[in-house]
């Protein structure tokens, strides 16, 4: 079974390749903990994240909004000694600023998802890459919605950092057109 290159590294990212990269969420909670981790990310490997999830999971109440707003000085030095998480000052500061943010999305747009799945038009985007060589490290569409979510007060959402956020929500689908995910994402598509 032939696999986009990138995810034959190790058994965790082999893992998320096989059943979450790329594939389309409108949940409100994952979208927000993609966000977070997407900013987490920034500087590090994927890998380094995705071996740290679930201490961000215990550590960040399950990427519960409304409670990761109301962090207080108290719950920062916590997060900071916490081993099992990035303990970088800004990017924790900013999950919480980003909290507070993606609240005031969900109260103006009815949710997150109707919100960031109008940069490509509310349907995934279907990309035909043959080689991961050729995936962009940004697009316009990443780049508007970074500087949407900027002006909204978000942090750690570079448009690169987007266009990760963008294939890891499967906002698109970049998968090599060789891999066997790609075909299954484009056929549910359709479905």
């Amino acid at each position: 079974m032939i696999k986009c290159k990138w995810a034959l590294a190790c058994p965790s990212e082999e893992h998320y390749h096989d059943n979450e990269w790329g594939v389309p969420l409108h949940d409100d909670r994952l979208l927000f903990e993609f966000l977070v981790l997407e900013g987490a990310q920034a500087g590090l490997s994927w890998r380094t994240i995705l071996q740290k999830r679930e201490a961000y999971r215990l550590a960040f109440d399950q990427f519960d909004a409304v409670k990761i707003a109301a962090y207080d000085t108290h719950k920062q030095n916590a997060l900071l000694s916490n081993p099992g998480i990035v303990r970088n000052r800004l990017k924790i500061q900013a999950a919480i600023v980003n909290a507070q943010a993606f609240l005031k999305v969900q109260q103006t747009f009815g949710s997150f998802d109707a919100y960031i799945w109008q940069f490509i038009g509310g349907e995934p985007k279907q990309n035909t890459w043959q080689t991961h060589a050729q995936l962009p490290a940004f697009t316009a569409e990443s780049a508007s919605m970074s500087r949407d979510l900027q002006k909204r007060g978000f942090k750690f959402v570079g448009k690169t950092i987007c266009y990760a956020y963008m294939q890891a929500v499967g906002m698109v689908n970049d998968h090599t057109t060789d891999c066997f995910r790609y075909a299954q994402l484009c056929k549910a598509q359709q479905s």
